[in-house]
Order: structure tokens, then C-alpha cells, then sequence
């Protein structure tokens, strides 16, 4: 999906950023993410944002737990999402053609729904991601309560071409679903590559990894530090590295302002 460069009046939308950590039953995930969802929903978000790998956590075998997007883990964030009169985004893993899957982040609302596969794969700090996911290849935005989201997953956040896209796209407010690997400096640059991408962007930007996991091998469980950037990379709110729910509100007049200060998408 795609979206208008021109700007509608000034918006405000209240969101939240669910850290949790998965598991890998996703029957079990499904019900932590319900609670964190509540928890937002409580607080007045009307849109809660899951992390990467919530269907499921990196380590487990991707393919024996993939599932489609009309299967009982999508069908139960659409059903939470029904309930709650809110707009969900989580990550899950789709079945692919060659036995690998799809690292995909459903938004289901009660307006409609738009899925996006993970361009940018981590194959990198000792992970390779390509071995069981394979790539998707198009941009995604989508109209919340007036507001024109963009979508993003973890490693895509080192990629700052694709977060200019989004704003050029239209995107006032981009998500970033993440299970970012623990390691030497990672908090630190995970930090300052949220803060960049929202000014790429020019957008807000909602970043939402999953709770610290005691590292296992190489693959990527989460630190927490979940954020919520301004489009000209101010952070209004972090959480630490314990599950927890971190909400906030936006405004469209934030990124016109920013726009118009640095005219970037020109």
C-alpha cells in the first residue's frame, strides 16, 4: 500500500509499545500478547505495536511453527484487535516456498489489515537469517485513525534508505517491530539507529523490541529499550530492558513542522 505526500490537519493518535518475551509456543505468546495488548488498550492506545518473532521466538525451528495469514495465530491478533477496537501489529513467520519463512509483521485493525515481510536479513554479528527467512520486497504503509503508518522490522533499522522511502511514502509515524540481538555495544547502537531513522524518516517513530533474554548462541532475543522518537530524533519515552508496556501520543503537526524546517522530500 501506498500513501499521499500531502499532509491532512493536525492529528493526534495515543500508541503503545507492548516488550514482551516470546517463547516458542506461540498459543502461549499469543496469550502475553493479549495481556500486554489489554495493558495498552487500558491506557487508551489506539494502536499497540508487538515486537519481531512475537508469534514465536528466534531459536525455534521457524518452519514447524510457520503459519499462514489465515491461520490461528494471525486469526487470534485479529480477534484481540476486534475486541480491544484498537489496531494490533505483530511479528510472525509465513510459510515460504523453498521450507524457510516469511518474517512478516501483521497490522490488523478493525478498518482493515496489511502485512509486511522483512526486507533487510540479519545476517550478521554471527546470525544468519537468510538460512531460514527468506527476503520480502516491498514498502508498506498503511492509514491508522488518520495517521499514515510506515512498517519496519529490526535490521531494516540499519538501512536508512528504506526509512526515507517511508517518509517520502507518506509515512507520519513509522513502526519498528524488533528482537535485537544482545552483544558489545548493541544497546548503544540500537539506540542511536532509532533516533537516526525517525530523522530519516521525518517521522515519528515507535520502536518496540522484545524484554532481555539471556542470550542463547547467536540468535536474537532482545534487550528491551523500547522507544518512542520525534521526527526531528528527540526520545519522548524508553523503557528498560524489562517487560513493560510504554505508551505516548502523536501528532501529524510534528512531522509537518519538521518537514517544512528540513525540506528533505523535495
Amino acid at each position: 500500500m501506498s500513501a499521499s505526500l500531502t499532509e491532512p490537519s493536525n492529528v493526534h493518535l495515543t500508541v503503545a509499545a507492548c516488550q514482551i518475551s516470546a517463547g516458542a509456543d506461540p498459543r502461549q505468546n499469543l496469550a502475553t500478547a493479549t495481556a500486554a495488548v489489554q495493558e495498552a488498550a487500558d491506557a487508551g492506545a489506539r494502536l499497540a505495536v508487538l515486537p519481531e518473532a512475537t508469534m514465536a521466538s528466534f531459536g525455534t525451528p521457524l518452519h514447524e511453527v510457520a503459519q499462514p495469514l489465515d491461520g490461528e495465530f494471525a486469526d487470534g491478533i485479529r480477534a484481540l484487535a476486534d475486541r480491544l477496537d484498537l489496531t494490533v501489529v505483530a511479528g510472525m513467520f509465513e510459510p515460504a516456498d523453498d521450507r524457510r519463512v516469511y518474517n512478516t509483521l501483521l497490522l490488523a485493525g478493525p478498518r482493515g489489515e496489511v502485512a509486511y515481510r522483512k526486507i533487510h536479513l540479519y545476517d550478521a554479528f554471527g546470525s544468519r537469517e537468510s538460512d531460514t527467512v527468506a527476503p520480502g520486497s516491498q514498502l508498506v504503509t498503511a492509514v491508522v485513525d488518520g495517521v499514515t503508518v510506515g512498517l519496519a522490522t529490526c535490521y531494516d533499522v540499519r538501512f536508512a534508505d528504506q526509512f526515507s522511502a517511508l517518509g517520502r511514502a507518506g509515512a507520519q509515524l513509522v513502526l519498528l517491530s524488533a528482537s535485537w540481538g544482545e552483544g558489545p555495544g548493541k544497546a548503544e547502537q540500537w539506540d542511536v539507529l532509532v533516533r537516526a531513522r525517525a530523522m530519516d524518516a521525518q517521522a515519528w517513530l515507535l520502536a518496540c523490541d522484545q524484554a532481555w533474554t539471556q542470550p542463547q548462541g547467536p540468535a536474537p532475543l532482545g534487550i528491551g529499550r523500547s522507544a518512542l522518537i520525534d521526527p526531528l530524533g528527540g526520545v519522548c519515552a524508553r523503557l528498560g530492558h524489562a517487560a513493560g508496556v510504554l505508551t505516548g501520543r502523536i501528532d501529524t503537526e510534528a512531522v509537518a513542522s519538521a518537514r517544512a524546517r528540513v525540506p528533505l522530500f523535495v
